[in-house]
């Protein structure tokens, strides 16, 4: 097991350059600091910097050790000052993930009554960590995550939002625009467009086209909805979107069709730590999510 003293020790190595440096630093004797470097070595069997070396020269695995310090060791000790000065002390920020590009627009309401609630509160809305955004939350990058799609085996808590519908978006006088429902073999090699996300990753790919054993059509990218609905109405292409994205359609000659005949329906969830310093902005904002998201299925009802 690799424990935090191995990890300040490395630190010390590379400050001080050498062994006495680093003895001093960490308030021990010479011998003892040598104790603990081949200990170190011992578990992971390899040595961690060359003998010998001026300047002192680190291993390749002493220079990942070396990198996972740098990593770690600031994060412990924001940690050790957040509980010192007292979980009590709120702190007034939100980092919102979002692994959806579409969600931006609906949000709206939802930063703006934030705002309303708490004035002092800094918040950040951000899909920048898009594949990684639950790697993300736990490494303290982010405070919230939306996500359909729970990772068993993060140290995390979900909370159920709301339930969306997931639809065929094509254009009007594309022979699909009539059907009640589409199969996933009416869809076969058809061309799909999408937002900058691997085909492996879409919801119609993985849990429409896929589990029944279609293969898809190319995909093409577009970064924005309305040019994304645009080249839909111009048959450049199919898509799946939720609902509030193909009401941002408006004005364009678009159909919606359901993907099955139940339809394909997602779930919305907030992913967040548990006991986080600022879990009372983490609440509001995840009430203030699922009431715009129930508010928003009662208007399409």
């Amino acid at each position: 097991m690799i424990e935090l003293r191995h990890l300040r020790t490395l630190m010390a190595l590379k400050e001080s350059g050498s062994l006495a440096g680093a003895a001093k630093k960490r308030f021990v004797t010479q011998s003892a600091l040598s104790h603990q470097i081949k200990e170190l070595e011992q578990r992971i069997n390899s040595p961690i910097f060359v003998r010998k070396s001026k300047p002192l020269s680190f291993t390749q695995e002493g220079a990942r050790l070396l990198h996972l310090a740098e990593e770690i060791l600031p994060k412990v000790l924001e940690t050790e000052t957040d509980l010192k000065n007292g979980l009590e002390t709120e702190i007034n920020q939100l980092r919102v993930g979002i692994e959806c590009h579409s969600c931006f627009r609906w949000l709206m309401p939802v930063m703006e009554q934030f705002r309303h609630d708490h004035p002092q509160a800094e918040l950040d809305l951000s899909s920048r960590h898009l594949f990684d955004s639950l790697n993300a939350l736990e490494m303290g990058e982010l405070d919230i995550v939306l996500t359909s799609d729970p990772v068993p085996g993060h140290s995390l808590a979900y909370q159920h939002l709301f339930d969306f519908e997931v639809k065929l978006v094509v254009a009007k006088d594309h022979p699909l625009a009539t059907e009640a429902y589409v199969t996933p073999k009416q869809l076969a090699r058809l061309p799909i467009i999408s937002y900058p996300v691997p085909l492996a990753r879409l919801d119609i790919y993985r849990h429409f086209l896929e589990p029944a054993g279609v293969e898809a059509g190319e995909q093409k990218t577009c970064d924005l909805t309305m040019m994304l609905l645009q080249r839909i109405a111009c048959k450049d292409g199919i898509a799946a979107l939720p609902n509030w994205s193909i009401n941002e359609g408006h004005g364009l000659s678009l159909a919606s069709v359901k993907l099955g005949q139940e339809g394909l329906k997602r779930p919305l969830f907030g992913a967040y730590r548990r006991h986080s310093a600022n879990s009372a902005l983490v609440q509001n904002w995840l009430q203030l999510v699922a009431s715009e998201g129930l508010a928003r299925q009662q208007k399409s009802n």
